[in-house]
């Protein structure tokens, strides 16, 4: 009798394993594997709309997804509280809520931390958190690497991996804002990280969106700009898809000079550029920031001061006037802080608003030209 028993005990225990084994293999075969599913976080909030309706949600959880992703900082499904585990659970199914993998932090003796992050396919790029004096300011990449090859730029000496996706660039935001004891003094973004913005021109302008909605990240038009080396026929298209602020890259006011300096230059010289510049449709108010890096005998005599002035004629324009940021290899020097304010008298003698930009974070190679996604030497 008692072998008869142990025999169907057996038999049972066998089954189970075998039902198991068949709800693990249908399971298997129904959650779609990660590359296949959709990435949220790159969806603005009307694709987020019309892609809900499609796994049998209502159209307004768009909005609570998008809260939860853009400002609860929400790193899984699990955490959005005010939908059924039936809703999450499906949304586990069919969407990736993708995560940048923080590789390093570097943390500036002035208080700038320098973000690592390294990507899916194992490219890196870099984010860089400056401190402001009742705010942040945050300084992120579009693209792993650049072609533009500036040669003052340090990422541009690392040649072009690859452009960013909408949710790379929106995340860099959302996880500086996790790692932040008060996320809320985050109230200014500039796209000056790695890469050439407007050279990834559909990506960075749906981040840029999400950034910006009232349902997204909702940062002030005023306190987001965009920072391009002069891609003329993006530059135009620019100003009527979004209206955050404009900032060029000039660094010379002749074409010999940036030419020398910038590549760009020999496809859009500077009358092509400064064209481009009076068209840009600019909200009222506003001005284009000049970004005019100062190079030891290169570009900043009295003379090089009265062409910029000149050249800016006309334009609402203001003037960063930024000293050159040393790197490895670089065959260049910033001038004396006595040449930088000569430079900047001239141009305020010109009725042009300028400033002298501190350069923070230099001590990590987090300053302007200094990023090159890469892991801190020692």
């Amino acid at each position: 009798m008692s072998a008869v028993v142990s025999l169907q005990t057996k038999k049972t225990f066998l089954c189970v394993l075998c039902v198991s084994a068949v709800k693990t293999s249908f399971e298997s075969v129904t959650d779609k594997p990660f590359f296949m599913k959709i990435d949220i976080k790159g969806m603005d909030l009307e694709e987020t709309r019309q892609w809900v309706g499609t796994i049998g949600l209502e159209s307004y959880r768009a909005a609570q997804i998008r809260q939860w992703i853009f400002k609860g900082l929400a790193v899984s499904f699990q955490e959005m509280t005010n939908l059924s585990k039936a809703a999450r659970h499906n949304l586990e199914q069919e969407a990736q809520l993708q995560v940048l993998e923080e590789a390093e932090v570097q943390v500036s003796r002035d208080g700038t931390r320098k973000h690592l992050f390294r990507l899916h396919d194992g490219s890196f790029i870099e984010a860089v958190l400056i401190p402001e004096r009742d705010h942040f300011t945050l300084c992120i990449s579009s693209q792993s690497g650049c072609s533009m090859g500036c040669r003052f730029c340090l990422t541009g000496k690392q040649g072009f991996k690859r452009n960013l996706t909408p949710s790379e660039i929106a995340d860099q935001v959302i996880q500086v804002r996790r790692s932040m004891e008060d996320p809320d003094r985050l109230t200014n973004l500039v796209l000056m990280g790695m890469g050439e913005p407007l050279a990834n021109y559909a990506a960075v302008i749906k981040a840029i969106r999400n950034i910006v909605d009232l349902e997204g990240m909702n940062f002030s038009n005023r306190k987001v700009t965009l920072s391009t080396c002069g891609l003329v026929p993006e530059i135009l298209r620019f100003g009527n898809d979004v209206t955050v602020n404009l900032a060029v890259s000039l660094n010379a006011a002749d074409n010999e000079t940036r030419d020398f300096l910038m590549p760009i230059n020999h496809a859009y010289p500077l009358e092509t550029l400064m064209a481009a510049c009076r068209e840009f449709p600019l909200p009222h108010g506003r001005r284009i920031t000049f970004e005019y890096i100062l190079i030891k005998g290169v570009n900043d005599r009295d003379e090089d001061a009265i062409r910029l002035a000149k050249l800016l004629t006309g334009i609402k324009a203001k003037v960063n006037l930024i000293p050159l940021n040393p790197h490895q290899g670089l065959d260049m020097s910033p001038p004396t802080e006595e040449r930088m304010v000569a430079f900047q008298e001239i141009l305020i003698q010109h009725r042009f608003t300028v400033m002298i930009r501190k350069s923070k974070g230099r001590d990590i190679s987090a300053a302007c030209g200094q990023l090159a996604g890469k892991r801190a030497e020692g």
